[in-house]
């Protein structure tokens, strides 16, 4: 028998799952007491400086108090481990395991029960009154618990290495070009999350400070992790600002390292490409009319004192005076497609350039053979405009600064992109609607409330390390090195419902798999084809193409930035979960940290809901729950056990709340409008409602709080007791009792209301919980809603009523078939997968066009297709297999500008 999620899935509460229509040739089981682990680029890194990384287990399979261990073949890992999540019957469903900076990279590592290994030099944490003192080995980082300065200093022995590592930045006032005022920080709570003895992590939270103004609030976390001499920061911030007056315009963290040593030996380093590095130092030695000598020379290119100053050849010693020395330095990234450099002597003085480039992966040093500071930026070009500076290299103290937003660009601008044009009421919004798909109504289209997390590393070196290392800790810097349990290995544990590794069995599944793939490859390049990128905009893709201007439609109201519609976010994370590939996992991963943060309010009216897609990311008035879905999280937050996506996760188990005062509805022309009591709201089933309980389930699972379960179970029996059940489409909801109320003999069957993550969350909710009506209700609508006419009026009589996203939908028709063992019905989910009714049709081949003078195209692509196309496709290829390949396949067909 082969070994599925569905036959891991026997035992649990839902006791009335049935088998698959036809059983398939077996396969070779992962073992389920341990769990491969694997680099998502296949090899492993040069270095890195600490992972961690979940791993799922089968239900039962790991008792709640079982310790766990990381092992390379027959050797130790180091490991540090703890339960993210749990099974009903209380056994582990998550686990989550740091190992310490560059273990891992000499064999297979493998997850088992087991004690786990100590490191060599263990991190400790001591908390202080005023403090809390990281230490690892000889290094320490002291945290301040007030103050302005996240790290106080960090040390090795009795050196200070770094200090005063600061939150800095600049506004202006009343518009763009207003004067600058000066952004300090304020520290508020400090939380000591983890311990040791892999890794510790520290929570910081706190405001910016425009004079006497507390504005932008932040969370950072500090991270380190055994054996590395950096310290990472995961920044997070929220932007609380009106942008018609306050105009953000330098955001970045700076570091004051000690300088020491004569200034020959004293050394910059700014990383200019994959292997290119800037090395000088602030008094050069090498190029000089007179040559001090090829062991000076030397020396000094490699980071080394370069000995006494009698030693040099003469006259250079006698003469070091008449050298220009450089303290100052700057790398601006302005664009995603080229950089420039600069030094000068002191301020006051002329920049001089000093070079320039395409891409910086966004690293600095400055320091001596006697101690340095190095920062690191993730997403460097990607999130222009970025600088890095350094200042003051030639006097006691350097300062080292990284700027997520350059204070030599333009400064942020989120004020609305057009005025209302007319468009104060509902009618005239609806126009708008319907001539660009922009849903506009006047002060909704506001940045405030939004929120933005960046990725840095902070190093304090005894010594000038030695420019490989600091080319393998900038690439690891801009491309973080990554492991992740084995594809199979997730598969094998039953999560995240129904989906399969990629298979090319049959000459069908192979062109199914193929376009996936392709599909995957044509978004990430046109990503940087497009220049997709930038600060607020980076992570994003764009909804629609104008074939017409061979240009995605960046500028027509509702057709530009894609904001999650219709689960683009699902469908590359299925993606990335099979494969396990890099590539995908990390467009994936950027989708992930802009969706959840730009698309969604943190604060605010809004708090917990997000925007429909548009020419900016929170132009249009559509504030809804589909956006800010828990659904399209969960997987990047239990691969990773990434903290910042679990207080994401965290904090929309309430975001019900705001639609008291939000109503989704309230523009519709059909819609009553009838009254509904005080605390009675109406909710869509799978817009809402199913959204919603993705957030539920996962507050349940990783508290064991069972009023989450019992919320879920509530909106599950009460649809299930309605007359007409899911087709219903929606009802009256009590906030309070988490119920709905029967609306009477209503039926609505909206095209949107399956599409964004409902399919996923309900096949989990059904492994987990045992509500007959509500199975039943939930089968009844995946078979039914894709019916042909005469089928469904015989059953349910009219309306029939319009359909869409008949290929989307054909991976419900394929759950009906494969729960109810219909082999009939899983033929009739193939046809209508293969048909691209409202989707993307099969291709022969490779599809993409080249453009003149350059690009791509793929004729009839949209975002929202593809995104439902490749769930169909993965959800099929699990559920329907044999029907895949047993139905014949339409002639493909080739579309350009949406015409056959």
């Amino acid at each position: 028998m082969r070994f599925t999620r569905r036959t891991l899935m026997q035992g649990t509460l839902l006791t009335a799952a049935a088998g698959p229509i036809t059983l398939r040739p077996a396969e070779a089981a992962p073992r389920l007491n341990e769990a491969p682990i694997r680099w998502i680029d296949g090899a492993a890194p040069a270095a890195h400086d600490g992972q961690t990384f979940g791993v799922a287990w089968p239900k039962g399979a790991l008792p709640k108090r079982q310790r766990l261990a990381v092992r390379a073949g027959d050797a130790a890992v180091p490991s540090q481990s703890w339960p993210m999540a749990w099974w009903p019957d209380g056994s582990i469903k998550w686990t989550a395991h740091a190992i310490p900076a560059d273990a891992g990279r000499t064999g297979p590592l493998v997850v088992a029960p087991g004690r786990e290994a100590a490191p060599q030099s263990p991190v400790s944490v001591e908390e202080r009154p005023d403090a809390v003192v990281i230490r690892s080995g000889a290094r320490s980082w002291e945290i301040g618990r007030s103050g302005a300065a996240l790290v106080r200093r960090a040390t090795s022995g009795d050196r200070v290495l770094v200090e005063n590592a600061t939150l800095v930045g600049e506004v202006r006032a009343g518009g763009p070009d207003g004067e600058r005022q000066p952004l300090g920080c304020r520290i508020d709570r400090v939380v000591v999350e983890q311990r040791g003895p892999v890794r510790a992590v520290v929570r910081v939270e706190g405001w910016h400070l425009a004079g006497t103004r507390a504005v932008l609030p932040f969370s950072i976390r500090l991270y380190a992790y055994a054996g590395s001499e950096g310290l990472r920061l995961v920044h997070s911030f929220v932007y609380d600002l009106n942008p018609a007056e306050l105009y953000v315009s330098g955001l970045g963290i700076a570091l004051g390292v000690p300088m020491r040593g004569e200034l020959h030996d004293r050394h910059i380093r700014l990383a200019t490409g994959e292997d290119a590095m800037f090395v000088e130092a602030v008094r050069p030695l090498t190029g000089l009319r007179r040559d001090p000598g090829k062991a000076v020379r030397d020396a000094q290119i490699a980071g080394r004192a370069v000995g006494p100053i009698a030693e040099m050849r003469a006259p250079v010693g006698q003469l070091l005076e008449r050298i220009a020395a450089w303290s100052d330095f700057s790398l601006a990234q302005l664009s995603a497609n080229g950089f420039t450099l600069a030094k000068r002597t002191h301020e006051g003085q002329a920049w001089i350039d000093a070079g320039e480039g395409r891409r910086a992966p966004g690293l600095a040093y400055v320091g001596s053979p006697q101690g340095g500071g190095a920062i690191g930026m993730r997403y460097f070009w990607q999130r222009h405009p970025t600088q890095l500076d350094i200042r003051g290299a030639a006097s006691d103290k350097a300062t080292l600064t990284a700027w997520l937003w350059s204070p030599d660009a333009k400064p942020m601008d989120l004020r609305p992109y057009h005025d209302t044009m007319g468009m104060e009421g509902y009618d005239a919004q609806n126009q708008g609607l319907d001539i660009t798909y922009e849903d506009y109504e006047p002060g909704w289209d506001s940045a405030t409330g939004i929120a933005r997390t960046s990725e840095l590393t902070l190093w304090a070196f005894d010594a000038t390390p030695e420019t490989p290392r600091l080319q393998a800790l900038a690439q690891a810097s801009a491309t973080p090195p990554q492991l992740m349990v084995d594809p199979a290995r997730v598969h094998a544990a039953g999560v995240f419902g129904d989906w399969g590794l990629p298979d090319r069995s049959t000459p069908k599944r192979a062109a199914i798999e193929d376009q996936l793939a392709n599909l995957v490859d044509f978004y990430a390049g046109e990503v940087d084809r497009r220049s997709w990128y930038g600060f607020w905009n980076h992570g994003d893709v764009m909804h629609t193409y104008d074939a017409d201007r061979h240009q995605w439609r960046y500028d027509i109201g509702g057709f530009a930035w894609d904001n999650s519609e219709l689960s683009t976010d699902l469908w590359l994370w299925y993606a990335a979960l099979r494969s396990g590939d890099g590539k995908t996992f990390r467009f994936a991963e950027a989708m992930t940290r802009h969706t959840g943060e730009v698309d969604v309010y943190h604060m605010g009216r809004f708090a917990g809901l997000g925007t429909r897609h548009g020419v900016q990311h929170f132009s249009d008035s559509s504030k809804q729950p589909r956006v800010s879905n828990a659904a399209y999280r969960r997987i990047f937050y239990y691969l990773t056990a990434d903290e910042r996506a679990g207080d994401l996760l965290r904090a929309l188990v309430n975001s019900h709340e705001a639609l008291r005062t939000v109503e989704i509805g309230r523009k519709v022309p059909s819609n009553e409008h009838k009254p509904l009591p005080a605390g009675v709201i109406e909710m869509t089933f799978g817009t809402t409602w199913a959204v919603l309980a993705g957030a539920w389930l996962t507050e349940w699972e990783r508290t064991g709080d069972k009023k989450w379960r019992d919320r879920i179970v509530a909106g599950m029996d009460s649809i299930g007791r309605l007359p007409n059940g899911w087709l219903t489409g929606s009802a009256p909801y009590d906030l309070a009792s988490g119920r709905f109320l029967d609306p009477g003999p209503r039926r609505e069957m909206s095209h949107l209301n399956a599409v964004f993550g409902a399919v996923e969350v309900n096949s989990e909710l059904l492994s987990l919980l045992d509500v007959p009506r509500y199975r039943a209700a939930w089968l009844d609508y995946c078979r039914w809603y894709n019916a042909p006419r005469e089928e469904f009026v015989a059953k349910w009589g009219e309306p029939f009523g319009p359909r869409n996203l008949r290929q989307g939908h054909s991976r419900l028709t394929a759950f009906a078939a494969y729960h109810d063992k219909d082999e009939a019905l899983a033929r009739r989910a193939a046809e209508e997968f293969y048909s691209g009714d409202a989707g993307l049709a099969m291709a022969d081949g490779d599809p993409r066009v080249p453009l003149p003078g350059g690009g791509v195209e793929w004729p009839g692509v949209s975002t929202n297709a593809t995104a439902q196309w490749g769930l169909a496709a993965i959800q099929n290829l699990a559920l329907i297999p044999e029907a895949l390949d047993s139905v014949a396949r339409p002639p493909a067909r080739r579309r350009r500008g949406g015409e056959e």
